[in-house]
Parts: C-alpha cells; structure tokens; sequence
C-alpha cells in the first residue's frame, strides 16, 4: 500500500491529502435541510447531511489528489447511523480511486490492538468467511504503549498490506508537554522516531523504499520536521497543519525527501470548508464543493512550487 501512495502522489504531482472532518457547522444549509425533511433532526438525518456533503467534496477532489483522510470522531459523534456514513464513505473514496487514511488514534495493547487491527485494517473470522469491516488503508496510531501497542499493527500490515501512521510531533499547541520533554538529553519525539523506523525495518515497499509504518508530524513545527526527516530516512510523513492552523508550501519542504516522496500534506477544514473563507466566498454556499476544489488546486500549487523552488 506505502507504494501504491507513492506512485499516486508521483501521478498527480500532488502530495496532498483532503481531510474529511464533516462537523456540522462546515455543512452547507440546503443539504441539512433536505436530510431534516427525508429523517427528521434524528441522528439519521445528520448523518445523512454529512454523507451528502462528503460526496460532494469527494467527488470535487478525487482526480486532484490520491488520498483522504476521514477523522473518524465525527462520524462517532452522531453514534450508530455516523458510524454506518464512515464506512460508506470509505468504500465510495476507494470505489473513486482514492487511499483511506483511517484518522483513528488508536492505542492499546494485546488482544484489543489486534482487534483494533483487524476492524480497520484486517479481516474478521465470521463463520467460515474472512470478512474486511472498516477496510481502510492507512490508520493513525498512538504510540504511547510502546511495542506492544504498534505490532498487533504492524502485523496485520505485513498480512494484508496495508499502513499505519504513528503519532510523533502533532501539530497542536500542547504537544510539547510531553513529546518535547527531554529523555537521556534528547526530545522524546526523537526517541518516538527512532523506534518507528524501527517498527517498519521490515515493511519497506520494494518499489519506492518508503516502509508501511509512517510518522505523524505537523506543519507547525518545520525545524523539528526537518530533524525528523533526517532521522527516519525511510519514513512516510503524514503532516497535519497545512493551512487552518498556520502550516505553508515553503514550511514543508524539509518533510520530503531529494525523490520528491517521503512526505503528504493534510487540509481538513481548509478545503471541506473552503466556501466559508472569504478568498473563496465567491463560490457561495450551494457551490461548497467547487470552492473545495479550489482550494485544493491552490494548495497543491503552493506546495509544488515551494518544492521546485527548493530543489
């Protein structure tokens, strides 16, 4: 799967991917009101508005970039029928040609890692079939419960071929309370670092060299990504950031690598809800969708050229 990423970010040029992190304030009137009068104001008819937003975005984007990355907290918010739009989402993004990135955080150890595993990577024994539940991709990992908590992982991405991305600097302003603190005299995201390099010594994809097991690292800590980068030579970077909470083109050039990979640029918000901005409120709200498009064109050029002006 590291390959398969890495030869649809060389297509398209386009190391970006597209957050689908549907809160309700982001999704535009007229599609809440045609949920409302087909469900009612139930669960369902939210999760009815987020599916019909999600495509329309889905749909604006998916020749532009190669992934997307869904947090699944907003779909759990709206309970069983939000769960049900997660899933659907991620069939129709891979039915598009898309990968799924799975923004799931999990982290636990033993036979709940494995389950973990298995319900968003893998596959579940049900009676004589072995049937994929969520089948995502790529999902996020918390790496706070060492080994233990990334091989059940690890495993499955061995077995079905898939990927995680484990944190390691996040983007949010508290990082630092712990991921910067100071072990033996070196940060712990060093030492994050180092060991997921060596959770995916193993996993290395034979075509581009990447490994299965990436690292999370965000926009807003450039200096810190170009250590990293360093460091984990043979990491995919997924990095959070971009945009909304400060991150640009010319800060993440430092996250790739001289082939032009080992790195892909998230936008939630600033894309899904780019029609709420005003260097895109030309588009109105019943054109969401055209103004998410937009807004990924615009990214993906600030990020092509910041590269090509660095090498």
């Amino acid at each position: 799967m590291i390959d398969l990423l890495c030869g649809r970010i060389k297509k398209l040029g386009a190391p970006v991917v597209v957050g689908l992190d549907p809160q309700m304030a982001f999704i535009p009137g007229h599609l809440q009101q045609a949920a409302y009068r087909e469900y009612g104001e139930t669960l369902e008819g939210a999760a009815e508005a987020v599916w019909q937003f999600n495509k329309g975005i889905v749909d604006a984007v998916c020749d532009l970039v190669p992934a997307v990355k869904p947090q699944i907290a907003m779909y759990e918010q709206l309970g069983i029928p939000g769960l049900a739009v997660y899933k659907r989402t991620v069939d129709y993004c891979k039915e598009k040609g898309l990968i799924v990135i799975g923004d799931v955080k999990r982290g636990d150890i033993g036979s709940t890692a494995a389950a973990y595993a298995a319900g968003h990577l893998g596959r579940v024994q049900v009676g004589s079939r072995l049937i994929a539940p969520m089948d995502e991709d790529f999902v996020t990992v918390n790496p706070y419960l060492g080994t233990d908590g990334i091989k059940p992982f690890a495993d499955v991405c061995k077995e079905c071929r898939k990927g995680i991305f484990v944190l390691v600097k996040t983007s949010n302003p508290s990082s630092g309370e712990f991921q910067d603190r100071l072990i033996d005299g070196r940060p712990l995201y060093e030492l994050v670092g180092e060991q997921v390099s060596a959770w995916g010594a193993d996993l290395i994809g034979p075509e581009y060299g990447y490994s299965a097991v990436g690292a999370v690292v965000g926009a807003t800590y450039p200096e810190i990504g170009r250590v990293l980068r360093k460091q984990m030579p043979r990491t995919f970077i997924l990095v959070p950031g971009y945009g909304a909470q400060g991150g640009r083109g010319a800060d993440l050039v430092h996250y790739f690598n001289e082939d032009g990979l080992g790195a892909i640029v998230n936008s939630s918000r600033g894309i899904i809800a780019a029609y709420r901005q005003e260097a895109y409120g030309r588009f109105g709200e019943e054109h969401f969708d055209e103004a998410a498009r937009q807004a990924a064109l615009d990214m993906i050029a600030d990020i092509r050229t910041a590269l090509e002006q660095a090498g």
